[in-house]
């Protein structure tokens, strides 16, 4: 596989951070209630990913190895509040539905995470992608939780109703139990195809 692809393809499948690495779990289990709002914080965690892991690439040989990690934090914190400024002025609905998860964007040990293992030891093309990989990776598990949660636990989605009253919709998915009892039935189904995927590689 061309290493181009496998970096991107590493955050999406094989690497995906929160159904193989369980990275991000708070924002995961509590802005995943609507469709929109998972779509929302995974393009948002994604445009921070995308732009901390390039800038840490380019100050990769001159950020001094004792103040690294305040030194990603404060790039980190410096888009995240582009991002939110941005929200903040052209999507306030959003911004006021997902309040303080998106300043706690800043420590998301996704991003931290990426930064350090890869960002700080690879070209900046190579860390674009990977921040590309990680945060569509991040973005679809969210979706995808989301998307159940919000059908199974409201009847909606994307706040159109769906079963016209005929279904109770089952208020616990909808509910922190329900975020717990979804990304588990989740991660067991995903890491099951990821496994099988792999095998199937080795074998080839």
């Amino acid at each position: 596989m061309d290493k181009k692809n496998s970096v991107f393809l590493n955050g999406i499948l094989y690497e995906n951070p929160t159904f193989v690495q369980l990275l991000g779990m708070c924002p995961t289990l509590a802005v995943t209630t609507t469709l929109a709002n998972g779509f929302g914080m995974g393009l948002s965690a994604t445009a921070v990913l995308i732009m901390s892991n390039i800038l840490i690439s380019l100050l990769r040989k001159i950020i001094p190895d004792k103040v690294r990690i305040a030194a990603y934090i404060v790039i980190i914190a410096t888009f995240v509040t582009i991002v939110q400024m941005v929200l903040q002025a052209y999507v306030p609905s959003l911004y006021a539905s997902l309040g303080l998860f998106i300043p706690l964007i800043v420590v998301n040990c996704i991003i931290l995470a990426r930064a350090e293992a890869f960002a700080s030891k690879n070209s900046v093309f190579r860390s674009a992608v990977d921040g590309l990989g990680m945060g569509l990776g991040f973005t679809a598990a969210l979706c995808i939780i989301s998307a159940v949660r919000e059908i199974l636990g409201q009847g909606t989605i994307l706040g159109h109703t769906l079963y016209g009253g005929a279904v109770k919709p089952i208020s616990i998915i909808g509910m922190p139990p329900g975020g717990f009892i979804t990304l588990g039935i989740l991660i067991a189904a995903i890491n099951f195809v990821v496994s099988k995927r792999k095998k199937g590689d080795n074998e080839q």
